[in-house]
């Protein structure tokens, strides 16, 4: 495999983490709100604003990685 493909793909599957991050972001938000405006502040809800946090921190880590890798493109 050409090393122009390699990056490719290595692009294709961080966009596709990352699509997959944001999902999971949103879902636990709507859970967070609902809590929240039940007004059920709980471990639960502490829990899941904790996680977003570090879901937050793994996708800016992906999106540096990812245009790392798209400034290897232009290299080639």
């Amino acid at each position: 495999m050409a090393k122009i493909d390699e990056i490719k793909e290595h692009i294709g599957a961080l966009k596709n983490y990352m699509n997959i991050i944001i999902a999971i972001i949103l879902a636990i938000g709507a859970g967070i709100s609902r809590l929240y405006i039940a007004d059920h502040i709980n471990i639960l809800f502490w829990v899941g604003s904790i996680l977003i946090i570090f879901l937050l921190i793994i996708f800016a880590i992906i999106a540096r990685e990812l245009h790392k890798n798209i400034a290897k493109l232009k290299e080639l």
